[in-house]
């Protein structure tokens, strides 16, 4: 029986977090980045506005273990305006996004202020200061519902500019270049 295999990637901005494009659109794939074996498959995923730690493995029992509760996932989010203490809170305890359809109150998680991570600016610009000062957030959660991230901000009066997932579990991204892939032995 062949080993499974384990990648750990910097996913770009603009990247769809799939092999396949469904939709046709003129996106970068996954495999645009590496020569990753039959069978490998991200494990959650990133949208295609959304960037930093993606994982990837051959193997669908790990990826269950991953996408579920047990580890916890931190993005680093810049959102429009100077985000205040009262909306951190919000964050930690819960907030009331939608998913599927209906109303959904999130898992508490945590949250603080952070300052600007100095992340390499992305191919696209986010803006510039005539449109307004904006901040930095780091969100740390165990689900992964449907651009929860970007409701939850949004949910709390401080719309997400800028996404970038900066750890699963153990895995930090760390000073991984941007489209950058490391193969691994094992992951958790």
């Amino acid at each position: 029986m062949e080993k499974h295999r384990h990648f750990i990637i910097h996913k770009p901005w603009g990247m769809i977090s799939q092999f396949v494009n469904p939709a046709k659109r003129k996106k970068k794939l996954l495999g645009d980045l590496y020569n990753f074996p039959a069978g490998t498959m991200a494990i959650g995923r990133l949208d295609v506005a959304s960037e930093g730690l993606l994982l990837l493995t051959t193997d669908g029992k790990i990826s269950e273990k991953i996408r579920s509760s047990k580890f916890e996932k931190e993005y680093y989010v810049q959102v429009d305006g100077i985000i205040n203490e009262e909306a951190v809170e919000k964050l930690k305890k819960g907030v009331e996004i939608g998913f599927d359809g209906k109303k959904y109150i999130t898992k508490p998680g945590k949250a603080f202020l952070i300052n600007d991570p100095k992340f390499p600016l992305r191919s696209q610009k986010i803006r510039d200061d005539r449109h307004g000062p904006t901040s930095w957030v780091s969100i740390i959660i165990r689900e992964g519902k449907f651009r929860q991230v970007r409701k939850m901000t949004a949910a709390v009066g401080f719309p997400t500019l800028r996404l970038i997932r900066v750890r699963i579990g153990n895995i930090k991204l760390e000073n991984m270049e941007v489209s950058g892939v490391i193969e691994t032995d094992k992951l958790m």
